[in-house]
């Protein structure tokens, strides 16, 4: 029962990026390609969010961790939402690229 209390509230554990990284999680950087050029998480993949919907093919599959980031937080926090709407089930949003480049090295 508290479990399903925590879920309705949105309580959930804090993810621990590091070890999805280090599972084989995609990082998704939402930012447009001109902010992505001018710095990113080494191996993450740029897909602007406007682009998203279009190109969900490029992601593994649908139950394998997916860490969304952008510039600070608002846009990766709308993949997330996207890709859950879409039936993806193990979302996280990284908030900005640049704390979760720290949180992940």
């Amino acid at each position: 029962m508290l479990e399903l209390l925590k879920k309705l509230l949105g309580i959930v554990p804090k993810a621990d990026f590091a070890e999805l990284v280090r599972e084989g999680a995609t990082i998704i950087d939402v930012r447009t390609k001109g902010e992505y050029a001018g710095g990113h998480i080494r191996g993450s993949v740029n897909i602007p969010l406007d682009k998203l919907v279009d190109n969900l093919n490029k992601l593994k599959g649908k139950d394998k961790a997916i860490i969304t980031c952008c510039a600070s937080g608002a846009r990766s926090a709308s993949a997330k939402g996207i890709l859950t709407s879409r039936g993806f089930t193990n979302v996280h949003n990284g908030g900005s690229w640049m704390s979760l480049n720290r949180k992940i090295d």
